[in-house]
């Protein structure tokens, strides 16, 4: 009696095979077009290959097809591939989904409930820089700053970030200007001219980060450093702060790396690309 069963159709022995090839080609389009972003969006095929480390005629294979999606444009002029209309319209959309504070705010809770930290975002706002998010541990630190609060430019670790790495603007210089002629004899010891604040913004950006100690709140430490967006500017600044004796600001411990590693992330997702 001949038996029922049959031989599986050859397509079905070959299909997963198939899909892993495509995932493959899939995954070196994607790599090929990252690439092409990251050489300002506008190489030539021997570039773009010896960039990705591939066979000119491999990535030229993939660039075809990028182009048959309109991902990638050959310009007629300088044979140099650039990104496509495609492309353009990915970039726009992620862009309106890329808000500073919105993403801020969703890696500030995830810094503060990881660390047990009270931590905050701030913008640099008509005043200075001011605190516009905020998050507290089960066992929060009792400051007396909260959202809404306006923090100085040379006293505070966020007002320092945004000295640091902000572009001079005449906001910044103003308000240090005024911080500078209204100090306390203990301050003006620290700052007794304005080249001395340029040096410490100096080793701020050497660091990637700005701490304080029992500097503008006695009793309280604090780090802050600052988010970067695909221009390099600094729309926001996470700052992470404790009582002094349990919370340690130094630019090598592990609060400043994970207040760092919090600011990388969000400026990643706003298309910065190196720090």
């Amino acid at each position: 009696m001949p038996s029922s069963k049959r031989p599986a159709p050859a397509a079905t022995k070959t299909a997963a095979p198939d899909r892993r090839s495509k995932v493959q080609s899939a995954g070196m389009g994607m790599s090929i077009l990252k690439t092409l972003a990251g050489m300002g969006g506008a190489a030539s095929l021997t570039a773009l290959a010896a960039r990705v480390g591939e066979n000119p005629s491999k990535v030229h294979r993939y660039l075809a097809s990028l182009v048959e999606a309109d991902l990638v444009v050959q310009d007629t002029a300088s044979s140099h591939y650039v990104l496509g209309p495609e492309s353009l319209a990915i970039g726009l959309a992620a862009m309106r989904q890329s808000d500073p504070l919105t993403l801020a705010a969703a890696e500030l809770v995830q810094l503060g409930e990881s660390r047990n930290l009270s931590c905050f975002v701030s913008v640099l706002g008509n005043c200075g820089p001011t605190i516009v998010r905020w998050s507290e541990p089960t066992q929060p630190v009792a400051v007396n700053v909260r959202i809404g609060s306006v923090m100085p430019v040379l006293w505070s670790a966020t007002g320092r970030a945004f000295g640091a790495f902000s572009r001079s603007t005449v906001q910044l210089e103003a308000l240090i200007a005024n911080e500078l002629e209204a100090a306390t004899p203990r301050q003006r010891a620290l700052f007794p001219d304005r080249r001395a604040a340029d040096h410490l913004f100096e080793e701020i950006r050497a660091q990637g980060c700005a701490p304080v100690s029992d500097l503008y709140l006695n009793g309280i430490s604090a780090v802050a450093a600052p988010v970067r967006n695909a221009d390099g500017g600094v729309p926001v600044v996470i700052t992470a702060l404790g009582p002094s004796g349990a919370f340690d600001p130094s630019p090598g411990g592990e609060i400043a790396g994970a207040v760092r590693q919090a600011a990388a992330a969000v400026s990643q997702r706003l298309g910065h690309g190196g720090w």
